[in-house]
């Protein structure tokens, strides 16, 4: 009875002796594919990102983004704030504006709030091309609205906003400028009433 569990237990070492050298050489032929590639743990890590934000600013790209709104909305509200507004149940000049300045006003301080209490992105590389083409469309506008009128500065702004991404394809650009186009000409001067020039001033002479 001793003989046959000695000759038992001599049998399940062999095995797992011969497991172990399995594995052990399974291990070093891994190692040698790899060829001499660092696992993620083994490989120096960066330190950490240093940025001129206090610490209690948990996303500074959102508080950011939210204090830049807030901005455009106080100079909305203040360049809209001697123009006329609504009369009863007729929109005035200033009432389009003031109405989309308090919108993004509230945006503005939820977006700046989000970036206060939840983490976010860190400040990123700044992308000028979209901004600088939405304000030059902007200002195009504010200056062609009065001797070209309305059709021809809503359309030439929005074309020139189309140039903000280099990802624009310019025969769907035009069909949704023309279609745009026509919606503004009916919405404020029929529809809300706002006495807009429609066309420019040397072809209504």
């Amino acid at each position: 009875m001793f003989g046959f569990c000695w000759r038992c237990l001599t049998k399940i070492g062999r095995q797992v002796g011969r497991t172990g050298i399995k594995v052990i050489q399974k291990t070093e032929r891994a190692k040698s594919l790899c060829g001499g590639v660092r696992s993620m743990s083994e490989t120096p890590s960066h330190g950490p990102v240093k940025y001129i934000m206090p610490k209690w600013i948990r996303g500074p790209q959102d508080f950011v983004g939210g204090v830049a709104l807030i901005a455009i909305a106080l100079f909305a509200l203040w360049a809209s704030s001697d123009l006329q507004g609504m009369r009863g149940f007729s929109f005035g000049a200033g009432t389009a504006p003031r109405m989309f300045g308090f919108l993004l006003l509230g945006l503005g301080i939820a977006v700046m709030i989000v970036g206060l209490v939840t983490d976010g992105e860190h400040i990123t590389t700044y992308a000028w091309r979209g901004p600088l083409f939405v304000s030059l469309a902007i200002l195009s506008f504010a200056f062609m609205i009065r001797p070209m009128g309305l059709i021809f500065s809503a359309f030439t702004s929005f074309v020139i906003s189309a140039l903000g991404t280099p990802e624009t394809r310019w025969g769907q650009t035009i069909i949704v400028g023309i279609c745009l186009t026509a919606f503004c000409s009916f919405l404020f001067p029929y529809a809300l009433g706002l006495p807009l020039q429609m066309l420019p001033k040397f072809m209504i002479r």
